[in-house]
């Protein structure tokens, strides 16, 4: 069922987001505790505003009463996606090129598992990162098709 949500709540979100110069980053459909929610995250150049996330809401909220994708109740969440973006496309990683990045794979590269540090290039589904074992610096390429969860960094100098 949850697949199901997030996928018509794209479709009904996308034309909202165009008509606003806006992205769609990501929509979750989970439970926690008793309760369901449906969080859709957006951004721009710059970040979003409250008030970009409360017309985002109003109108998605009309649109989801009329197709009805959700039989339980639930509660609708629109937000930035933090400084902790998830990266879930391709197109994801190439605009973040030279950011720090938390890397973790369906299965072991050289025995690990998850990787941080520097985005250094991606191409032809490749990530390329510079990251930190111990004192040195190494650099790997990781297959798109093996990242699990991926998502911006904060670092802390």
């Amino acid at each position: 069922m949850s697949h199901k949500v997030t996928e018509q709540t794209e479709e009904l979100v996308r034309p909202i987001l165009d008509k606003l110069s806006l992205e769609l980053v990501d929509v979750v459909f989970e439970k926690e505790g008793p309760n369901w929610f449906l969080r859709v995250y957006i951004d721009k150049e710059g970040g979003v505003d409250i008030e970009e996330c409360g017309q985002v809401s109003e109108q998605l909220s009309a649109k989801l009463d009329e197709a009805d994708p959700v039989t339980d109740a639930y509660f609708l969440e629109v937000s930035s996606p933090g400084v902790e973006r998830p990266l879930k496309k391709e197109t994801d990683f190439e605009s973040n090129i030279g950011k720090h990045v938390y890397i973790k794979l369906y299965e072991p590269i050289s025995g690990e598992k998850e990787f941080t540090g520097d985005l250094i290039d991606f191409k032809d589904g490749y990530a390329n990162i510079r990251y930190k074992d111990k004192a040195k610096q190494k650099e790997i390429e990781i297959p798109f098709k093996k990242i699990a969860k991926a998502r911006l960094a904060v670092t802390f100098d």
